[in-house]
């Protein structure tokens, strides 16, 4: 029998059960996978806390992961059994050893990459492309500033970034991620906890500012985000690990005719060509090595209580996968 997290109402760490739960076969447009890997993202936290609701309760967290295809429903074409795939996908409920899920939300996992990097890849992977390549186009010679530099989609931006010929200032918590975003393509890493970060980012600008501000953090830096902006940048919130900030008026926006834009992976990837082409952009920057994903944690399905903790403690770097 399938095993799971479910959550039957929102709230801590403790409300994540580890729980057997059965499955239906697969219907039409349908896949069963078999998990080998999932990926841990901040966007469960917020499912699981209530910040973002589930679309009902009970509920199972979990936007990504990857495995193999165990059974098709009617009129799947895209996959067959066998398959290795791998997916970033709404709603949740990848935590669990085997789900249905619907086909054409699956792409097929390069041979040469792990389950592990599968799962750890795509919901941040893509995250980057879309940011990158699509919510602001990075030219070679701008320079950026990336807030939670060490994190899992902050090392994969510093070398996305990077590999497209920006200069990569980021802000960190401590030295040691100072240290490891460096290592992965950051020009100017700055300890915010020690430094004044907007200070640092108008020097390094000569006064100017950076074109655009990739901050996932939200409460603690957003104020700080747009003063380090140029005239006319654009401001990218594109998460709120310290929390929403409920303070903006859209007048803070003139006085440097600012951009301001709250996008989501999942209005990027709105149907199969979309998925597809960013998914492509994404496999080719791994595998000719301008993206290497750093699996650094591991932890098993049913210590997903322990990942959160941690994960919100701010004691993770790079990318976390469950193994079911």
């Amino acid at each position: 029998m399938p095993k799971a997290i479910v959550v039957h109402e929102t709230g801590g760490t403790e409300v994540l059960s580890y729980e057997n739960i059965d499955i239906n076969e697969p219907g039409p447009g349908e896949a069963r996978i078999v998990h080998k890997a999932i990926g841990l993202n901040y966007i469960d936290v917020y499912f699981r806390s209530g910040v973002y609701p589930f679309p009902k309760l009970p509920g199972i967290p979990g936007m990504e992961g990857a495995g193999v295809v165990e059974a098709v429903g009617e009129g799947v074409e895209v996959v067959k059994p066998g398959d290795r795939v791998a997916y970033a996908a709404a709603p949740p409920g990848a935590y669990i050893s085997e789900r249905n899920i619907k086909a054409d939300q699956l792409v097929l996992l390069p041979e040469d990459f792990s389950f592990e990097l599968g799962a750890a890849m795509m919901l941040q992977g893509m995250t980057v492309e879309y940011l990158v390549r699509r919510t602001y186009q990075v030219r070679p010679g701008d320079t950026v500033l990336v807030h939670a530099a060490a994190g899992g989609v902050g090392l994969m931006l510093c070398q996305w970034l990077n590999y497209l010929g920006a200069t990569v200032i980021g802000t960190v918590g401590n030295d040691e991620k100072a240290i490891l975003a460096s290592n992965n393509g950051c020009h100017h890493p700055i300890n915010y906890r020690t430094e004044d970060w907007v200070s640092q980012v108008k020097e390094l600008t000569n006064g100017v500012g950076v074109p655009v501000v990739y901050d996932s953090v939200a409460k603690d830096t957003f104020r700080g985000s747009l003063d380090c902006l140029a005239i006319r940048g654009l401001m990218v919130n594109f998460g709120q690990a310290s929390g929403a900030f409920n303070d903006f008026n859209i007048s803070m926006l003139a006085p440097k005719s600012l951009f301001l834009t709250r996008p989501g992976l999942f209005q990027y990837i709105i149907n199969r060509e979309e998925l597809m082409d960013s998914s492509n952009a994404l496999f080719e920057v791994v595998k000719n090595g301008a993206l290497k994903i750093q699996v650094n944690q591991q932890y098993s399905l049913a210590d997903t209580q322990r990942a959160h903790e941690d994960l919100e403690s701010r004691l993770t770097t790079g990318s976390t996968v469950l193994i079911p």
